[in-house]
């Protein structure tokens, strides 16, 4: 392209979002100057959200690296100085090959996660490195892990239907999830469903933007959402709102469940989750009476010491009421439809000792701290856990050790670089050949490079070739081009909806749908023979109740719980409106959009602590502590605090994220994070 020129050319975001847009970007003089929508792409429709259409800022910022660098000062000082590729490169492999000598490869982390959702980039020759390489495995269990196992564990799959289908539902929950945020073009199909008819409930423990645009909202107290659908459960089998035939034909159990029910009565129910009885009983009473009828599951469920079992049990109420004849009816947590061989992708075969230990990524501090054998290298790419991993305070010391070899792959110099001993400049996705796959349409998408790579940066594919190469590693496997890795993806022939993907058709089209004609979304397997497990026996095995269960998260408070210990709190952290986790977090105009990292509190609470609007305040555990501003507001329950988003440290007052409170423990399934099962106290900050 002339640098003289301005085109428009189509791309895909690789945000950790459920949307996966379709972009229209317009380069001019080489530079980005405009990123929108995609009118054409079938389901975002030339939608896309505020913080896409600053990418231009992204790409083009003026603190983007742009070339190799060395740690000069102390970690987490943030100085560094210039170095070539070369420098960069010899230093890595021969301290590889040194650690590997010394105390083996088991000494070396990788560290990543969803920075950048493309596949090329992201699963492919990154995995196969670390593996050929033997080094310690990194479980990647901090989003979705916990809601995913839940939801499996009653639908025995993983996703369920098609999200162009809920045009047609006619009751519609939101269930733990601020989808005006975090899922938009959801947003965008419920409100064509609302214009045929459709009402729309909220069910969240915070009046946020989606609670504010939906037709009701039904508050509750955190991870007590397991309770308030056994309560519904119980309305409906009281008042004969099932469908008996329904339950005799398509699950296992429903007896034993029918049991359980009678330990939740709609009083009890209220106690717990704060829900006046009288709400609960008329929800159930809506949802019983209205087909289709369609729960969306949110992400904020499964971040519980409970949240697992949470999943599952919202995801029986469907099957209570025979919702998945229905177009439109059912629920959806995830598309599981898109599974690729990730066998042939990561290739764990390569591993010279298949029983290498694995840490769950949620375990970082823990790891750096305590390991034994000791983790001596860490490489970090696609993701910043200095901000988003939990335990900060135990993250930062680890990130501190001086005998720690620390290499971190961004485009900018993030919480986690400043405490590198090396950075290097990653290429941003418009700079790449990728493919992308979403995990809630049904659509896979390939995105080409629309810029050459800015300053000297590199893609993770181009940065872990080469290091096989200097490592000396000859499989076959290191020599695959990004379009034998696209490849890769669609062949899988245990997954007919992906592999009947034409390569050379999606490369044309650059968008195309799953091939759902197996029957591979609901109803229509249940004519061949899937069983919904309203009672799974191999949960036992796990230690976990086989009937979906209410218990209660092991720390925070609830319904109950506020009344007898009003100082202790329940933090919640979900995401802000204009970053995504911690990307986006540097972009000046998002940052003046957003303001400052503040903290909602209860006008009750407030005024026993002596908290006006504004004022900073403290809060604090064992963990670690945070100072934040305050925001007296009713869109929180007394006992329940919430402060919206991942700010970069610099954000806060003291220098201290929100994660400094969160606890390490794993969820109930998957090994998964458990951010909202927080408990913290309070205090006006000096």
């Amino acid at each position: 392209m002339s640098p003289s020129t301005r085109e428009v050319f189509r791309s895909v975001c690789p945000l950790d979002c459920p949307d996966t847009c379709g972009l229209h970007v317009t380069v001019e003089e080489g530079r980005i100057t405009r990123v929108t929508g995609d009118p054409d792409h079938p389901i975002t429709r030339g939608a896309i959200c505020h913080k896409v259409r600053h990418f231009p800022d992204r790409v083009h910022h003026p603190e983007r690296l742009l070339y190799p660098m060395r740690r000069t000062g102390e970690k987490g000082e943030g100085k560094f100085e210039r170095i070539t590729w070369e420098e960069a490169l010899d230093e890595i492999t021969s301290r590889m090959k040194q650690l590997i000598y010394k105390h083996g490869a088991e000494s070396i982390l990788p560290y990543s996660y969803y920075g950048n959702m493309g596949l090329v980039n992201n699963g492919t020759m990154d995995r196969r490195f670390f593996h050929r390489l033997g080094a310690t495995r990194l479980d990647r269990t901090i989003c979705n892990v916990a809601g995913s196992q839940g939801f499996q564990a009653t639908m025995g799959i993983k996703g369920a239907i098609d999200p162009e289908d809920t045009v047609h539902s006619r009751y519609i929950i939101v269930w733990g999830g601020n989808i005006v945020s975090t899922n938009m073009h959801q947003v965008m199909l419920f409100e064509q469903a609302r214009r045929q008819g459709a009402k729309i409930v909220v069910i969240d423990v915070h009046r946020n933007q989606t609670a504010r645009w939906a037709d009701e909202f039904v508050q509750l107290y955190p991870g007590t959402d397991a309770a308030l659908a056994l309560g519904m459960m119980h309305v409906l089998e009281r008042e004969n709102l099932i469908d008996e035939a329904f339950l005799r034909d398509y699950t296992v159990g429903w007896e034993q469940l029918r049991e359980r029910l009678k330990a939740y009565p709609p009083e009890r129910v209220s106690r717990i989750t704060g829900v006046p009885k009288e709400t609960i009983i008329r929800l159930a009473r809506e949802y019983g009476k209205t087909s289709p009828s369609f729960i969306r599951i949110g992400n904020g469920l499964q971040h519980h010491d409970n949240g697992g079992m949470i999943v599952r049990t919202i995801t029986c109420l469907p099957a209570l009421t025979g919702q998945w004849r229905y177009k439109g009816g059912g629920a959806l947590k995830g598309n599981g439809l898109v599974q690729v061989d990730t066998d042939k992708l990561e290739r764990p075969d390569l591993l010279p000792n298949p029983n290498v230990r694995s840490i769950n990524m949620i375990h970082l501090g823990s790891a750096l701290l305590e390991s034994d054998p000791p983790i001596r290298m860490l490489f970090v790419y696609n993701s910043n856990p200095a901000a988003v991993a939990p335990s900060q305070e135990k993250v930062l010391r680890g990130l501190a050790r001086e005998d720690l070899f620390t290499v971190v792959h961004d485009l900018f110099l993030t919480d986690t670089a400043r405490y590198a001993d090396l950075v290097l400049p990653a290429t941003s996705h418009f700079e790449n050949l990728d493919v992308y796959k979403s995990y809630w349409h049904m659509y896979v998408q390939v995105a080409r490079p629309i810029l050459p790579p800015q300053g000297e940066a590199w893609s993770n594919y181009k940065l872990f070739r080469t290091l096989a190469k200097r490592m000396g590693f000859t499989e076959p496997c290191f020599d695959d081009t990004e379009e034998d890795l696209i490849r890769q993806v669609l062949d899988n022939s245990d997954n007919p909806c992906l592999s009947r993907i034409d390569f050379d058709e999606l490369m044309e089209k650059e968008i195309v749908k799953l091939d759902l004609s197996e029957n591979a979304v609901f109803p229509e397997r249940l004519q061949r023979g899937v069983r919904i497990l309203l009672f799974n026996e191999s949960l036992r095995a796990e230690g976990l109740d086989p009937l979906p269960a209410h218990i209660a998260p092991k720390e925070g408070t609830d319904g109950e719980r506020n009344a007898k210990d009003p100082d202790t709190f329940m933090l919640i952290s979900p995401p802000n409106h204009q970053y995504l986790n911690s990307s986006m977090g540097n972009i000046p105009k998002l940052q003046k959009m957003e303001g400052r990292p503040t903290l909602q509190i209860h006008p009750k609470d407030a005024a026993r602590k002596g908290i006006v609007d504004g004022s900073l305040v403290r809060i604090w555990n064992e963990r670690g502590s945070c100072i934040l501003t305050a925001k007296v507001t009713d869109a929180v329950l007394p006992g329940v605090l919430v402060s919206m988003g991942l700010w970069w440290l610099s954000s806060y007052p003291d220098g201290k994220g929100i994660n400094q409170l969160t606890p390490d423990r794993e969820a109930d399934m998957g090994g998964g994070a458990v951010f909202f099962s927080t408990a913290v106290q309070l205090e006006k900050a000096e």
